[in-house]
């Protein structure tokens, strides 16, 4: 599968090079590409770089990684290439680095797969990768089991199952959690969030049944 990073930083350069190594297509994008030759290098064989136009015109599916105020503008400049497509969105709202988005987002009860679903209307969205740290992504993929607990949620069925392929492709455990109304259960703030917990333990603690 191909996939196109958008915000190649902590969660992207770790998440897609991970992907590169499992045997998928990785472009890494951002405004300088030629900055992300180290990335690409360690990631293998299988990545490549280039600019954020040149990432949504190569993903079949989209890991969108972006601080969480600049994703409404990242909708709208790119409305006419994102629909259809399968987005994973990652990011978290800190009122101090967010300014209003993260102050509203985090007052409401709302959560933000809510808000992310409004500002980036016709994808196939999926929460996810937003409830572990860079380093605990690095560190524990691929351990043996129980692996860590990746929790996801979406209101497509199908782009549900593909992320959730992607966690395992990745090292880790998806713990499908349901519609995207429901990713305020694993938001900042809630007992699982960086919490490092494994997929039976993230299950437990939301309530889910085993292997969900």
């Amino acid at each position: 599968m191909n996939i196109g990073i958008i915000g190649s930083g902590l969660i992207g350069g770790v998440v897609g090079t991970l992907w590169a190594k499992a045997g998928h297509g990785v472009l890494f994008s951002s405004r300088h590409p030629e900055s992300l030759d180290g990335l690409v290098a360690g990631a293998g064989g299988n990545a490549l770089r280039g600019t954020v136009e040149e990432a949504l015109a190569f993903g079949e599916v989209i890991f969108l990684s972006i601080p969480y105020h600049a994703v409404e503008a990242f909708g709208q400049d790119h409305r006419d290439r994102l629909p259809g497509k399968v987005v994973i969105e990652t990011g978290n709202p800190y009122p101090e680095r967010d300014g209003a988005v993260g102050t509203e987002v985090r007052a409401s009860d709302l959560g933000t797969g809510v808000y992310s679903a409004r500002w980036l209307p016709g994808t196939r969205l999926v929460r996810g990768f937003n409830s572990v740290w860079d380093k605990t992504l690095v560190k524990e993929a691929h351990r043996t089991d129980p692996k860590v607990g990746i929790p996801l949620a979406g209101d497509d069925a199908a782009a549900l199952r593909i992320a959730a392929g992607l966690v395992r492709d990745a090292g880790f455990d998806p713990v499908v959690v349901g519609p995207l109304a429901l990713a305020k259960t694993f938001d900042f703030g809630t007992p699982v969030y960086a919490s490092n917990k494994s997929g039976p333990d993230v299950r437990a603690a939301l309530g889910l049944p085993a292997g969900q």
